[in-house]
């Protein structure tokens, strides 16, 4: 069962083009405009369809819910307007009179009212109760737009002569026109303050006083905007992305996106908090923050150009309708509720695993650290204030703080049961490569591009010590005993430093290539250092010399770790593709683990030591056997990008002392758990969860006999792959059957309950 996305609801699929869709006011029924002239009318507490409503003769332009929702008027090319029944689907009227394609309808507030708008330069008004055409606007050239006023009294429109007229429902008579644009209007609408405002051919947006017959102000942005609920912002689709504008003081406050797959539609929600947009060449439909800017959900399904994405009145949920015939339906959860995305838009560069929460932290390059659930996949939290890339991430040994650092110079200490960012470690002047926590967890040392690594105490945020070295720090390791740190970086150069003095114990010199990766032995005597030279080298940590130089690798080593036992050394090389394990009593290269066919970022032993693995982030891995050198299982999965300095990066984490589970991080932004399971001599390992663009994959997911699936889930399910059929009565399941009760929480992590979609 795979790509299902968190948040989605079954999807509507026809075998015909669908020309547009609506809500009613209330949200309790959804009508879907169909190219073969009708319109199919569904309930949202289950999404069944009601009605098909049938009687135009040919293309349905436009429809309109009453205010109460109980009726649907409906403009066609067959020049006539329809009023249909929403609980019977009967059609109560057919308003004749118009001599041309019939382009818009609308209803009064009040609802007794329905004005139509037509090719033949007219519009029309009619009485809803008794179907009767009350007035007939004509006499003004073609028409562009008609709205209603908030009170439903009067009827704006715009035509040729660059003119707004103000029509008086009830008088029958022209109220005021609104003189001074020399270009046509292409649309208006009304704000929550009364203000009239409407856009022009050109894109130029103008806000009238009505009253007064005068504009207060043009702004002239560039792209076709879209007002916002309450009129003091407007957005506009731009080719690659998208901009806010302040309509008060004409400036563009925000940039939504700068994105070369451009948009091709876009509407705010209700409150005016979010925006979803549509891409226009990856057909991906985009939740966006207003006030941060942010991205707060990507979704994923449609496989053509995406012509209309709206919200429901409340604003919980979201469709969007596309030239692959599907309409499909989107739960964004209540105001109250609503989360940033819990995916990472950017590539994963670390990954964390705190046993004492059973949680994995990841970072990425879309400067957020996100917290998960290793046995739900669910994020619990996002952590934003990195304005830069996020490179590395490290837990406390109590598990109850997490530090970060990035690209923005910046050290963050936070604290993981509430999400909040404790303290901003600031004194790096460049980059902030690598931070980590003494092994008591009172202190956190920082490696820097500024050729510094910096202490800091944990529970005052102040720096204790700035150790200088002649090169960039990359990486730092904490000895065991927690008494000395090790720096390396650019250069070839290590350094060893007293914790307690800041001092500088040892130069450790003899690479001739930047050192990518090092660590300290299990018993803290020995360290390890890979280097771009190709070499790993073994130094005594007291005395600083070296007493093992491993060769072997054809290319720059960027990986060492030590063994559960430190009788073995595993290095790896990128670029190479091996894994080498080399024996440290004889110093002898024990096996050479070949096979990667995509660049190695990462290694890890399993508690145990019997199995490492071996993980690139551009999609592949494999698990080896220690002892024999076999490769046990191998994975292979396309990754279309690679991820700029993932020299750095290390998005592998074993997450049982077992070694049959491990968490991977991708450079889609992907987090994916996988199980491990032996059976004889063989391993096969399955993917148990995976979030990628806010999606849930399941492997083999089988709802046989499962207990408490809503209608909609079950839908949902089976139109993903799901197999098997519920069982409504409660009985114990078979061996193979899943627990739905967690897969259904993850399906609906961003809502609460089970409200019915509106």
């Amino acid at each position: 069962m795979k790509d299902v996305q968190f948040g989605e609801l079954p999807y509507l699929k026809y075998d015909q083009y669908v020309r547009s869709c609506m809500y009613s006011p209330d949200g309790s029924s959804f009508a879907v405009v169909l190219y073969d002239n009708s319109i199919d009318v569904y309930a949202t507490s289950n999404w069944e369809r009601t009605w098909t409503l049938s009687g135009h003769s040919n293309s349905v332009y436009s429809i309109a819910y009453s205010p109460n929702g109980n009726r649907i008027a409906s403009g066609s090319e067959d020049r006539t307007v329809r009023v249909w029944d929403v609980a019977t689907g009967d059609c109560l009227f057919i308003f004749i009179g118009h001599t041309t394609y019939v382009n818009q309808v609308a209803y009064s507030s009040q609802g007794n009212v329905v004005a139509s708008r037509s090719d033949d330069i007219t519009i029309r008004l009619w009485d809803a109760g008794t179907g009767e055409c009350r007035s007939t606007l004509s006499g003004y050239g073609y028409i562009y737009d008609m709205t209603f006023s908030p009170s439903g009294d009067n009827i704006t429109f715009s035509s040729e002569d660059y003119r707004i007229r103000v029509w008086n429902v009830v008088s029958g008579e022209c109220q005021s026109i609104l003189i001074g644009h020399i270009s046509r209007f292409n649309s208006t609408t009304y704000s929550a303050q009364g203000d009239l405002i409407c856009v022009d051919e050109s894109g130029a947006v103008s806000v009238w006083e009505v009253e007064a017959r005068a504009y207060r102000h043009v702004v002239q942005p560039n792209g076709t905007p879209v007002i916002s609920p309450k009129g003091n912002l407007f957005a506009t689709l731009r080719r690659n992305g998208i901009e806010l504008w302040d309509l008060a003081t004409g400036e563009c406050i925000r940039r939504l996106a700068i994105d070369k797959t451009g948009f091709s539609s876009v509407a705010y929600s209700p409150h005016g908090d979010q925006i979803v947009s549509s891409g226009s060449v990856d057909m991906a439909v985009r939740l966006w923050d207003v006030e941060t800017g942010e991205c707060r959900q990507t979704m994923t399904g449609h496989t053509e150009y995406v012509r209309k994405v709206l919200f429901s009145p409340k604003g919980h949920h979201m469709a969007s309708v596309s030239d692959d015939k599907m309409v499909r339906l989107w739960n964004v959860g209540s105001r109250a509720s609503r989360k940033i995305s819990n995916h990472h838009s950017g590539g994963v560069t670390d990954l964390k695993y705190s046993p004492e929460r059973n949680q994995i932290a990841s970072c990425s390059s879309d400067s957020t650290i996100r917290l998960w659930d290793a046995e739900t996949g669910v994020c619990s939290h996002t952590l934003i204030g990195h304005s830069d890339w996020v490179w590395k991430i490290s837990y406390s040994p109590q598990g109850d703080q997490l530090v970060s650092c990035g690209g923005d110079f910046r050290v963050r200490l936070w604290d993981v049961e509430s999400g909040a960012c404790r303290y901003i470690l600031i004194g790096h002047t460049n980059y902030v490569y690598d931070a980590v926590f003494s092994p008591q967890g009172n202190q956190i040392a920082s490696a820097s591009g500024d050729k510094t690594v910096r202490l800091w105490n944990v529970q005052t945020g102040e720096c204790q010590h700035v150790l200088s070295g002649d090169a960039g720090m990359w990486v730092i390791k904490y000895s065991p005993q927690g008494n000395q740190i090790a720096s390396a970086g650019a250069g070839g150069t290590m350094n060893l430093w007293d914790v307690e003095s800041g001092v500088c114990q040892h130069t450790l010199t003899g690479h001739s290539g930047d050192i990518r990766g090092i660590g300290y032995s299990p018993d803290g005597n020995q360290i390890a250092s890979a280097s771009e030279d190709k070499t790993v080298r073994l130094w005594d940590v007291k005395t600083g010399t070296c007493s093992h130089i491993f060769i072997g690798h054809q290319e720059g080593a960027a990986r060492v770790i030590y063994s559960p036992r430190g009788d073995q050394v595993a290095s790896a090389s990128r670029r190479d593709k091996t894994v080498r394990l080399w024996d440290l009593e004889s110093g002898e290269c024990r096996h050479t683990l070949v096979g990667h066919k995509k660049e190695i970022d990462a290694i890890a032993y399993s508690s145990r030591g019997d199995i490492i693995a071996s993980w690139g982030d551009a999609g592949e891995a494999r698990l080896w056997d220690v002892g024999s050198g076999e490769c046990r299982w191998t994975l292979n999965y396309d990754e279309s990008a690679s991820l700029g300095g993932s020299l750095l990066s290390h998005n592998f984490v074993w997450t049982s002392s077992e070694a049959d589970s491990f968490i991977t991080g991708g450079v889609d932004g992907s987090v994916r758990a996988w199980e491990a399971v032996e059976e004889g001599d063989r391993c096969h390992v399955r993917m148990r969860w995976g979030l990628t663009n806010s999606q849930l994959v399941l492997e083999d997911a089988c709802v046989q006999d499962v207990q408490g699936l809503s209608d909609l889930n079950r839908r949902l399910l089976k139109q993903r792959g799901a197999t098997g059929e519920p069982n409504l009565r409660l009985r114990e399941a078979g061996k193979k059957v899943m627990s739905m009760v967690s897969v259904v929480s993850k399906l609906k992590s961003s809502t609460s309950g089970t409200e019915a979609p509106n």
